[in-house]
Formats: C-alpha cells, structure tokens, sequence
C-alpha cells in the first residue's frame, strides 16, 4: 500500500487529509453514514480544497472515501424543517447562501489543479457532483449512480443540470425521475462516459495514485492552464474559447518550466519542473 509520509493533518473529525509528494488526498470519512454532507463536513472539506489549492508542493487532488459508498448527498438527518441552510452567519447575509448549493462540490471554477475522482461504491444526489466536476474520473467495480431527490419528495436541482451537460438528456432525464429505484451501474457508465476507467474495488486508490503521478510528470502550470482552457471554454462560443485558450498558453510561455521542456527533449532526458 502507498504510505502516507508527507503531510497527514489530523484536525479533521469528518475527512481524511493527507499530501503524498505532489498528490493532496481526500478521503470522505463519515462510513458510518454512508459519507453524507453534513454541514461540518461541508465546511471541512471546503478547508481541505482551500490547503490543497493552496500548497505549492501539492500539484494535484484525488477524492475518495471509506466504506460501502462514497457519498450519499446531504445527511436528511441535519436539514432544518424551514428549509435553510445551516450556516454560521446570518440567513441570506452572504454570496453563497444565494448562490446555487455546492455541499460538497470542490470549488471547479476558480481552482486551478485537476481534481481526480476515485468512487468507492454508493455515489447519489450531491455525491454526483463529484463525477460531473472533476478531471478524470474513475470508479470501483462495485460503484452505482443515481439521483433520489424525486423519490423523497425534492426537485433535483443543480445535480441534474449538471448530469444533462454530461450525459445525454434522455439518460439524464431517466436518472432524474426513476429516483432511488432505478441504479446505473459502473459498466453503464463508462459506456456513456461518466466515468473513464472501470478499476477492481481493492485496486482502487493505487490506480488513482498511479494516473496521478503520471499527470505529475507533466509541467504542472501546462496542465492547469490546460485545465483552465478546457472548463472555461466550455461555457462561451468556440472561437472565444479558442482566444481565451491561447491566452493561457501565451501566459505559460513566461514560466522556467516551458523553457525546461524543450530543452529536455533536445537534451534526451526527463524533464526537470519546477512549477514556476
């Protein structure tokens, strides 16, 4: 098994943290629970994307969990009657009570490292989030996805706005009204594209760390301006997606480590980043 000899932090009580080289991982902890949202939790993973995002060592982050699922959606258990989000400060009196809810989503549109998805098992209602937003997702022999917001009386919101700009509607539209009774296995999805690689269950988080380390021996700054470019891209018209693109790339080429590139492939030998 990989051991964990960097950096592992142990002020979570619902995550895991811990940085292996350039790898940040977190590990959804509340088995016990099936990995549900709850508000702590919501607020300690926000924390760990913040370290992750943060730390010039960390080049890259893996999302995972422990148990027989990797995250159910919110804990019902914790959603107050009147139907407001729990939150420290008062209600409505910042940004991001207005904003659509992220639970657990990792904030995709302003972080700039590639976020791998490794699902365990169980993955509905918000847990989905992580399938539609990360980079590369990979998922267990043993992983189902579905949506049962209609099945316990909710509208399905921001999860199926996001599962239709993946999946085709029909797919999409089929998932979101047969609600908790209909399950899409992790065959199913790799065939629609959900998910990219299949991997057996025990095999799981070694695979994960494998494509990251082979994401890692690319320039980093590369592959988050690559990043950028594809997610940005995505929501404006092609030709302004090609301008802001190369936008980014005029901007990598201003680093040491676009210079170092060339250089070690004139030179025969592997290349040396820096990350600057």
């Amino acid at each position: 098994s990989k051991g964990w000899s960097a950096v592992v932090d142990g002020s979570y009580q619902t995550i895991i943290y811990e940085v292996d080289g350039h790898t940040a991982t977190i590990t959804l902890n509340r088995p016990e629970a099936l990995n549900a949202l709850s508000p702590f939790m919501i607020t300690e993973l926000r924390t760990a994307y913040d370290a992750a995002e943060s730390d010039d060592e960390a080049w890259l982050l893996i999302v995972t969990a422990t148990g027989r699922a990797f995250c159910t959606g919110a804990d019902v258990t914790e959603i107050p009657e009147d139907g407001k989000v729990i939150n420290e400060r008062a209600y409505l009196s910042t940004y991001e009570q207005w904003e659509a809810p992220q639970e657990g989503t990792p904030p995709f549109r302003r972080m700039a490292k590639p976020v791998i998805v490794a699902v365990n098992g169980i993955c509905c209602g918000a847990g989905l989030d992580w399938v539609t937003t990360g980079d590369i997702v990979i998922a267990s022999d043993q992983a189902t996805f579905f949506d049962p917001h209609v099945s316990i009386g909710l509208v399905a919101g921001r999860e199926m706005v996001r599962l239709a700009r993946v999946l085709p509607r029909s797919v999409a539209l089929r998932m979101a009204i047969m609600g908790k009774h209909e399950r899409m296995t992790a065959e199913r999805a790799y065939e629609l594209g959900l998910i990219t690689e299949i991997v057996p269950h025990d095999r799981l988080l070694a695979r994960a760390h494998e494509i990251a380390d082979t994401v890692n021996r690319n320039a980093p700054l590369a592959v988050r301006g690559t990043r950028l470019a594809v997610i940005k891209g995505r929501e404006i018209p092609t030709h302004e997606a090609e301008m802001l693109a190369e936008a980014f790339r005029e901007r990598n080429l201003h680093t040491e480590d676009s210079l170092e590139g060339p250089k070690a492939f004139l030179e025969k030998r592997a290349p040396n980043w820096q990350c600057r």
